[in-house]
């Protein structure tokens, strides 16, 4: 076994490990030595591989879901990457949940935002190079600020209400879920960037 595939199964146990604690305890009150100790490691073996716990919950979710969304071209195969996340939320929202519980939203939502930050920034470069346009840094920043708001706010809602599919903040089914959203990027996404200020 190589160095990579022996990190690699090194962390893949402890965020099995994470994943099990989490269903008897918050996710705030647990510690590294519980991991290490469930997963039969050294203090010095987690701490090579994550700086903390947090390092490890976000890797995880990078590695399940995050890096996945990123590899799909998500103005062409949007349904595709919108029903990987959805059948993720609905896999995982209990986890989801615990970690919710634990940090809040606002905290839950900064966790984020760098990944969807660079999952949106991501749409809006293509749709530049599609319509052949550029906008201002100033401009950009300012939209993917604000899709990335949106987008954050809504996985959260998903996976806090999966069970509740009547619920306000569900408020529809996954088809129109999807509908929605395409109707989102293939309409306003264009325009705000054909009448983007200069």
């Amino acid at each position: 076994m190589t160095h990579e595939e022996s990190s690699l199964q090194t962390k893949l146990m402890l965020c099995s490990s994470l994943k099990e604690i989490m269903k008897h305890k918050a996710f705030s009150k647990i510690t590294v030595s519980e991991l290490i100790k469930d997963c039969n490691l050294n203090r010095k073996t987690f701490y090579y591989h994550f700086e903390d716990i947090y390092g490890l919950l976000k890797w995880m979710l990078e590695q399940e879901a995050i890096n996945i969304v990123k590899q799909f071209d998500l103005i062409s195969d949007y349904e595709d990457a919108f029903n990987f996340v959805i059948d993720y939320v609905q896999e995982n929202a209990y986890f989801l949940n615990c970690i919710y519980d634990s940090v809040g939203r606002d905290e839950l939502k900064r966790f984020f935002y760098n990944d969807f930050v660079g999952i949106v920034g991501k749409i809006i470069d293509e749709y530049e190079k599609k319509l052949n346009i550029t906008i201002t840094d100033e401009f950009r920043t300012f939209i993917v600020n604000f899709y990335t708001e949106a987008v954050a706010g809504m996985v959260i809602n998903l996976f806090q209400n999966v069970n509740f599919p009547d619920h306000p903040a569900v408020h529809c089914d996954r088809k129109q879920l999807i509908e929605y959203f395409s109707v989102i990027i293939h309409n306003s996404v264009p325009a705000l960037l054909e009448n983007a200020p200069e």
